[in-house]
C-alpha cells in the first residue's frame, strides 16, 4: 500500500505477540495484492482493465467496499468519488508531474460515481463510460487496519494499535492509560498542534504534506477534488475520529475537499464522528464532540 505498517500490542507470551504481528502483516499483504493499482494481477487492475467492456465479477470484499464508496459519494454530494482515478493517474508526485488544463478537463469528464454500475444481485461492476478508472486509495488503508484489528481480537489481543500511514485503529486503551495520538503541525516538521487521549477508536489524518510537489508556487498534493482534478488548498490537514477506519479515512478525504464549513457541518451531522482541522492560515478547529481536547 506504499506506506509503513506499525503494530503495537500486548500479549501473554512473546510467541503469541509474534504470531499476532505476523497475522497482521499477512493480511496487509493480502489486501495490497487485491487492491493495488500498481499490480497488474490485482483485482482492482482487472476491474480497471475490463469494466468498460463487460460486467466484471467482484469478490465479496470488493463488492462491499464499492458499496461503501458509493454511499460516501452520495452522502458527500460527490466530494468522495473513487472514479477520481481518471484524473489522479495523470499526476506523478515523485517526478513532480501535473497534467495541463486541457488534459485535466478531459479526464474529469470521466469522473462520475453514478457511472459506476454496481449490480449487487449479480455481484458485478461495469463502467458506464470508456476510460473510467477507480482507485481505493481513499479508504483502503482504513479498511486494512479494520481487518487487522479484527484478526487481533480473534487471537485474544485486547490492547493494540495498528497504523498504516496516517490511518490508525486503537483496540482498548494502553493498559490503564489512553493512547496519546499527536496531530502533526502541517508546516513545522517534528512539531504537533494537538494531542488527543483516545481509546477504542479509529483515527485518520489527511495532510497536504504527505505526497506533494510544488510548481510555480502551487502545492499539488495527493488529495484531489473529484470535480476539478486539482488539490484543495483551503486546508492543510484533516483528522477524523470514527468507529472504524474505513469511515475515518474516507471522511478525512471528504472534509478536505468540502472545506472547513461544509466539511464540519457534515461531521456534526454524523453520530460518533469528530474532526480536527488545520486551515490554510494554520488555525486549529475542533468539532463539538472534542471541545476541551488537545494541547
Amino acid at each position: 500500500m506504499g506506506t509503513a505498517i506499525q503494530v503495537d500490542l500486548w500479549a501473554d507470551t512473546a510467541t503469541q505477540a509474534q504470531d499476532a504481528v505476523n497475522a497482521v502483516m499477512a493480511e496487509m499483504h493480502r489486501i495490497d495484492r487485491a487492491m493495488s493499482p500498481h499490480r497488474p494481477d490485482s483485482e482492482l487492475s482487472r476491474i480497471n482493465r475490463d469494466a468498460a467492456h463487460t460486467a466484471v465479477p467482484l469478490s465479496p470484499e470488493m463488492e462491499r467496499l464499492i458499496e461503501h464508496a458509493l454511499a460516501f459519494s452520495e452522502m458527500s454530494d460527490g466530494a468522495f468519488d473513487i472514479s477520481y482515478a481518471a484524473a489522479g493517474q495523470l499526476y506523478d508526485y515523485r517526478a513532480g508531474v501535473a497534467p495541463d488544463a486541457s488534459t485535466l478537463r478531459t479526464a474529469c469528464a470521466l469522473v462520475n460515481h453514478r457511472q459506476l454500475l454496481l449490480d449487487q444481485q449479480a455481484g458485478t461492476l461495469r463502467f458506464g463510460q470508456p476510460g473510467m478508472r477507480i482507485d481505493l486509495g481513499g479508504f483502503a488503508k482504513g479498511h486494512a487496519v479494520d481487518r487487522a484489528c479484527r484478526i487481533l481480537q480473534r487471537l485474544g489481543i485486547r490492547h493494540a494499535m495498528v497504523a498504516a500511514g496516517g490511518d490508525s485503529r486503537l483496540l482498548g486503551d494502553k493498559r490503564g492509560r489512553p493512547w496519546n495520538m499527536a496531530i502533526r503541525d502541517p508546516r513545522r516538521p517534528g512539531e504537533v498542534v494537538a494531542v488527543l487521549p483516545l481509546q477504542d477508536v479509529s483515527v485518520s489524518t489527511s495532510g497536504d504534506y504527505e505526497r506533494y510537489f510544488e510548481r510555480d508556487g502551487v502545492r499539488h498534493h495527493h488529495v484531489l477534488n473529484p470535480r476539478t482534478g486539482e488539490s484543495p488548498r483551503s486546508l492543510h490537514s484533516v483528522t477524523i475520529l470514527a468507529e472504524d477506519g474505513l469511515t475515518s479515512e474516507a471522511l478525512s478525504k471528504t472534509v478536505f475537499v468540502l472545506g472547513l464549513h461544509r466539511g464540519m457541518a457534515l461531521i456534526e451531522s454524523l453520530p460518533g464522528v469528530d474532526a480536527v482541522v488545520v486551515d490554510a492560515e494554520g488555525a486549529l478547529h475542533f468539532s463539538s464532540g472534542l471541545s476541551g481536547h488537545g494541547v
